[in-house]
C-alpha cells in the first residue's frame, strides 16, 4: 500500500524521471541503499521502484510508528522501525536479516539521518554508518545502489519551509530523478565494505543529478 500511495502522490507534486543501469536487477533478498537528503525522498524512491515492479520493505525511523494510522500500516506491511541511539537499535538488523531471508527487498538509508543544510542544492551522500556493512556481511545479500536528486525541492529546511514546499509543490511541479545502479557484492573488512557502498551510491547520485539537469 505504501508503494501504491507513493506512486499516486509523486505525479501530483513533481515530474519524476527514472533511469537504470543496463545491469540493474533486483534479486530476491536484495538490499537497496539510497542517498537521503529530504523527508520527501523515501516517497520519491518508492514511486520510482514501483515503476520497475519493486515494492521494498523500508527501514525507517521508529518515530513514524507513533503516528497512529501510519504506524499500523507500516507494521502490517512488515516495514522495519529503527530505534537510533537506543538499546533497541540492533533490532533493525535482525528484522532486516529476517526480511531478506524471506526474499524481500529491503530499502535502507545508510547515512543515519538527514543533512542539516537548509538550502535546496544537491550534495553528495554524507558518510555511511556501518550497519549496512554488518547486514550484508551477515546475510551475503547483494546491494543495489540508488541515487535520487530533486527531492529537496519538495521539502527541505525548517519545518515551516518543508510544509510550505509540500503545499506549493503541485503548482511548482519540480523535477525529480532516480537512478538505479548495477548490483554489487561488498567485500573486505567493514570499513572497506562501507566505502564500497558509499562510492556506488555516490555514483548513482551523480548520474541522477546529471539526468535531472538535462531534463
Amino acid at each position: 500500500m505504501l508503494s501504491r500511495i507513493a506512486a499516486r502522490l509523486i505525479p501530483a507534486v513533481g515530474r519524476l524521471g527514472v533511469s537504470a543501469d543496463r545491469a540493474a536487477a533486483f534479486a530476491p533478498g536484495t538490499v537497496v541503499v539510497a542517498n537521503h537528503t529530504s523527508l520527501a525522498d523515501p516517497v520519491v524512491v518508492l514511486a520510482a521502484l514501483r515503476r520497475l515492479g519493486v515494492e521494498p520493505v523500508i527501514a525507517a525511523t521508529a518515530g513514524l510508528w507513533r503516528v497512529p494510522w501510519l504506524g499500523r500500516m507500516l507494521t502490517r506491511e512488515g516495514h522495519i522501525p529503527v530505534h537510533r541511539g537506543s538499546a533497541r537499535a540492533a533490532d533493525a538488523l535482525d528484522l532486516a536479516a529476517a526480511a531478506l531471508a524471506d526474499g524481500r527487498v529491503v530499502l535502507l538509508y545508510a547515512e543515519g539521518g538527514l543533512p542539516r543544510r537548509r538550502d535546496v542544492a544537491e550534495a553528495p551522500p554524507e558518510p555511511f554508518r556501518t550497519g549496512l556493512s554488518r547486514l550484508v556481511t551477515r546475510t551475503g545479500a547483494p546491494l543495489v545502489p540508488v541515487g535520487q536528486a530533486g527531492s529537496r525541492r519538495l521539502a527541505s529546511g525548517s519545518t515551516a519551509k518543508q510544509l510550505a514546499g509540500l503545499a506549493t509543490a503541485p503548482l511548482r511541479r519540480p523535477g525529480l530523478h532516480v537512478h538505479i545502479g548495477p548490483p554489487l557484492h561488498l567485500t573486505g573488512p567493514t570499513a572497506t565494505r562501507t566505502a564500497q557502498a558509499h562510492g556506488a551510491v555516490t555514483a548513482a547520485w551523480r548520474e541522477a543529478v546529471s539526468r535531472l539537469g538535462g531534463s
